[in-house]
């Protein structure tokens, strides 16, 4: 079976981010990262949904929570 890949464009922290996740979970992300660059990653069409949510969860924080 043939994979899709989405190109993604992210800060070099949020990269750092999803490349640990992607060792963390025996690579269930990145279809390719592009070495030699800090901003870009190719990963699995169907899991950015879940990457989308996995990192938006890292970000909640108290302080950003609204009342």
């Amino acid at each position: 079976t043939s994979l899709i890949g989405v190109l993604i464009e992210c800060d070099p922290s949020v990269k750092a981010i999803i490349l640990k996740y992607d060792r963390l979970q025996n690579n269930e992300y990145i279809v390719e990262d592009l070495e030699g660059d800090d901003r870009y990653l190719v990963v699995k069409e169907s899991q950015l949904a879940n990457l989308k949510i996995r990192l938006a969860k890292a970000w909640i924080s108290p302080q950003t929570v609204a009342a």
